[in-house]
């Protein structure tokens, strides 16, 4: 029979037998769930030691694991069901008296093995990052051949929306951080009287290192992982699998695109925060230091070698090729489920953040006699 489940005790039918508790409805968690803990009573109250006759519409796990509970995790003295019935609440009775193995301690062994699997993964990804690169050597090589073959409507897209709609943000977390530095050297050289000396530090600090790397964990955090995002949803609805099957390149019309994008676009928005985080240095330098715009203006070419503004564009440059592959490297690599989605987009900025922070270190090692006043 159908319906809600219920609980019917009766008292038992002559002098000393055990009452009659009888099992009615439908047994499932679906519906169960609303009237789980009323459902609960109305088993404890029966006892244990009823006579227990199941006449159920439906039982699954949960609804069995209810009645086992109920039993004391035994079996009760008398039990009226089939053998469906009766199978089900077997194998939940297994289940509950099967003992859960005993935890393996943790040796030198298995940390061997532990940094060997990372080592395998880090290089796999690196191997897929060369290979992603090697693809779109030949791709480009291709489309020197075939000029006409240019995916142009996409790079100009795709420059768009990783280029000018990333303006706002950059300009506004530039200038904070312009403001933020300021302030803090400007606590720092007032005690020592070297209060132009702000010009120094903003001017390095901002052209050379920060505006670059602050552009790249922006960029990485926005575009990087909508570019994994797309590319796994095109993975997860198999997109790219109709592309290849109509033979067409995927690595030419949808990676090639965002990484010239992102390689083209870099420089100029390291160049578009870097003038803006200058631009709030300096009204902070003239609020606290009173030093006016002219002075910062004037003296900032002569304390900042030019050097210094073509090492932040090549860096730029670096750093949008860099997340442009990392990006559609994790993106190619996504499962057809959600959790694959999410946790490869996750490891995309990670890893992107990660790859720059690198690189930018390297670039500080090659380029440290270069653009740097004596």
């Amino acid at each position: 029979m159908t319906g809600d489940p219920r609980v019917i005790a009766s008292s038992a039918a002559r002098p000393g037998a055990a009452p009659v508790v009888r099992i009615e409805g439908d047994w499932t968690l679906r519906s169960l769930a609303s009237r789980v803990g009323e459902i609960r009573k109305e088993l404890a109250f029966a006892g244990a030691d009823a006579s227990w006759q199941l006449d159920v519409s439906r039982l699954d796990s949960f609804g069995a694991t209810l009645l086992w509970q109920a039993w004391g995790e035994r079996w009760p003295r008398e039990l009226d069901a089939d053998e469906a019935l009766s199978a089900m609440i077997e194998r939940v009775a297994e289940a509950a008296t099967t003992p859960l193995p005993e935890p393996r301690s943790y040796t030198l062994i298995d940390a061997v093995v532990g940094l060997g699997r990372v080592q395998l993964v880090l290089f796999g990804h690196v191997a897929g990052l060369v290979r992603l690169l090697g693809q779109l050597v030949l791709d480009v090589a291709y489309l020197i051949r075939h000029p006409r073959d240019w995916p142009l409507f996409e790079i100009s897209a795709n420059v768009f929306k990783v280029g000018a709609k990333a303006t706002p943000v950059a300009a506004l977390v530039g200038f904070l951080i312009g403001v933020v530095l300021s302030y803090l050297s400007a606590l720092q050289l007032r005690a020592f009287g070297a209060d132009i000396y702000i010009v120094n530090i903003l001017g390095l600090g901002i052209v050379r290192e920060l505006g670059p790397v602050l552009v790249s964990v922006l960029v990485a955090g926005r575009s990087g992982s909508a570019m994994t995002a797309q590319l796994g949803v095109m993975r997860v609805t198999e997109e790219i699998d109709a592309l290849s099957a109509m033979g067409i390149s995927r690595t030419r019309r949808l990676v090639l695109p965002k990484v010239v994008a992102l390689t083209l676009a870099m420089p100029l928005l390291v160049l578009w925060t870097s003038g803006v985080a200058l631009l709030g240095g300096m009204v902070s330098a003239w609020v606290q230091l009173d030093l006016g715009f002219g002075f910062f203006i004037d003296t900032l070419p002569r304390v900042v070698p030019i050097a210094n503004l073509y090492i932040a564009i090549a860096k730029g440059a670096a750093f949008g090729l860099l997340i442009a592959l990392v990006a559609c490297h994790f993106g190619l690599r996504v499962r057809p489920n959600t959790e694959s989605l999410s946790a490869n987009t996750t490891a995309s900025v990670v890893s992107a953040i990660t790859a720059v922070i690198i690189v930018d270190a390297i670039f500080a090692i090659a380029t440290r006699s270069i653009g740097v006043p004596g």
